[in-house]
C-alpha cells in the first residue's frame, strides 16, 4: 500500500506506507542510507526489521505498517510499525518489538516535525487497528513529539520499563572492579576459584571475523531455552527455533558491531553474552549461563569481565538494555525509565482500555501489573 500526498506547498515530498515484505525489501537500501546518515541504533535499521520479518513463522499474526517520507529518491524518515492480532484486538505497535529495546522513528535532523506528524496521521487514517501502543520509549525519543496531535491522541500508558546502565570514569588502575566493594571483589575471585577446580578457565572476546558464530548461538539458544523452561518464563523471541536469533546476530556481525563474550571451562562455554557496540556504548543484548555451574555464578563473572573490558577499551557506558532483572541492579550505577503511549481508534479499542483501567484499580496496593493497554508480556532475554 502506498500513499502519495504533498507535505509542502511545493509538493516535493511524499508519504508511503509499506505493508508487504516485497515492498520492505524494495526500500531497504534507501532506509540503510538514512540509518547510516542519522547514526541510528541497530533497532532502527532495516536489516533488523527484515531479519525479524523473514524469520516469522508461517502462521504469524503481524502486518507491516512502515511509514516513510521521501524527498525525490531520498528517504528522509522511517517509522517502523506493525499491526498485531492479540486477544481479539488489532494492535498498532513497533515492528520487531519482541527483539527491539529502544524503538523510535528515524529521521534526518532537518525533517520538520510537521512532516513527521503527517506521516503518523497517514498511518492512523489508513486504519486496520483498534489500539495503538508504543512502549519502551526513551526520554529523548523523537516519537514523543510526533504523536500528541492528530485524530488519534495518545496518552501515557500505565506500563513503564527500566534500563540499567553502568556509567562513570573507570580508567584508573584496576579499572571498574577496583572501585567496587571489597565483597564484590572477593566474590569475583571466589567464583573463579570454584569454576577453576580441575579445569582451565578463560574469558575472551570471540573473533567473529574468523570464528564461526552459529555454534555459539546454538549453545546460547539451548542454555536459554533450558532456563526459560526451568523458571516457567516466556519470551516471544525464544519461542520458535534459533533461526531468528541467528539472523539478528548475523545483522550485528555484518554491521561490524557484534561483540560476543564467553567464559569457558576447559574449552566448554559456561556463560556467554551476545552484545553490540554503538555510540561508545557496550549494549548487552542476550546473556545466559550453564546452570550446572551455578555455584560459581558464571553469569556474574562474565558480566564483571566484559564491564572491565569495555571501560578498558575507552567505552563510556555499559547498557543492559530493557528489563528489570535483579542482577542488573547489582551492577548498575544509573537507570533510565522507558515509558509507553497508548490510544484507542475504535469502539472495541476504547472498551479494552476501559476494561484495563478497571482491572488496574482492582490490584491491591503494593502489587504490580503489566499494562493491559498492551496485550503482551515483557521479554525474558537475559539471566545471570
Amino acid at each position: 500500500m502506498s500513499i502519495n500526498a504533498p507535505i509542502e506547498a511545493s509538493g516535493s515530498h511524499r508519504l508511503q506506507i509499506v505493508s508487504t515484505g516485497d515492498d520492505l525489501a524494495a526500500v531497504a537500501s534507501a532506509w540503510s542510507r538514512l540509518w547510516r546518515e542519522t547514526d541510528g541504533l541497530v533497532f532502527q535499521s532495516p536489516d533488523w526489521v527484515v531479519a525479524w520479518w523473514n524469520t516469522l513463522p508461517v502462521n504469524h499474526k503481524h502486518a507491516l505498517r512502515i511509514g516513510l517520507i521521501w524527498h525525490g529518491d531520498t528517504l528522509k524518515a522511517a517509522l517502523p510499525l506493525m499491526i498485531t492480532r492479540r486477544k481479539g484486538l488489532r494492535i498498532l505497535e513497533w515492528a520487531a518489538i519482541s527483539c527491539t529495546d529502544y524503538p523510535d522513528i528515524l529521521a534526518v535532523a532537518d525533517c520538520p516535525l510537521e512532516q513527521l506528524r503527517l506521516l503518523w496521521l497517514a498511518i492512523v487514517e489508513a486504519g486496520g487497528f483498534d489500539l495503538a501502543q508504543l512502549y519502551r520509549l526513551l526520554p529523548d525519543a523523537l516519537m514523543r513529539d510526533v504523536v500528541p496531535t492528530g485524530k488519534l491522541r495518545l496518552r501515557p500508558g500505565h506500563r513503564t520499563e527500566v534500563s540499567c546502565r553502568v556509567a562513570g570514569d573507570y580508567a584508573g588502575e584496576g579499572g571498574w572492579l577496583a572501585q567496587q566493594s571489597k565483597k564484590a571483589r572477593q566474590n569475583h575471585r571466589r567464583g573463579y576459584k570454584v569454576l577453576a577446580e580441575g579445569a582451565e578457565v578463560q574469558f575472551r572476546l570471540v573473533d567473529t571475523s574468523a570464528e564461526p558464530i552459529a555454534p555459539i548461538v546454538d549453545q546460547f539458544y539451548l542454555l536459554k531455552r533450558k532456563w526459560l523452561d526451568d523458571t516457567g518464563r516466556q519470551s516471544e523471541l525464544l519461542e520458535a527455533d534459533a533461526g531468528v536469533i541467528q539472523a539478528l546476530v548475523e545483522v550485528l556481525r555484518s554491521l561490524g558491531i557484534l561483540r560476543i563474550f564467553v567464559l569457558e571451562r576447559s574449552g566448554e562455554i559456561v556463560a556467554l553474552s551476545i552484545n553490540f557496540e554503538q555510540r561508545g556504548v557496550m549494549m548487552a543484548f542476550l546473556t545466559t549461563f550453564d546452570p550446572a555451574y551455578d555455584r560459581a555464578s558464571p553469569g556474574n563473572l562474565l558480566i564483571v569481565d566484559y564491564i572491565q573490558w569495555s571501560f578498558a577499551q575507552g567505552l563510556r557506558i555499559v547498557d543492559f538494555l530493557c528489563g528489570g532483572e535483579r542482577f542488573k541492579f547489582r551492577f548498575a550505577s544509573t537507570t533510565v525509565t522507558l515509558d509507553s503511549l497508548v490510544g484507542a481508534r475504535t469502539v472495541l479499542g476504547r472498551a479494552a482500555l476501559f476494561a484495563n483501567k478497571l482491572r488496574l484499580r482492582s490490584i491491591p496496593e503494593g502489587e504490580t501489573a503489566d499494562d493491559a493497554d498492551e496485550a503482551s508480556a515483557g521479554e525474558s532475554r537475559q539471566a545471570a
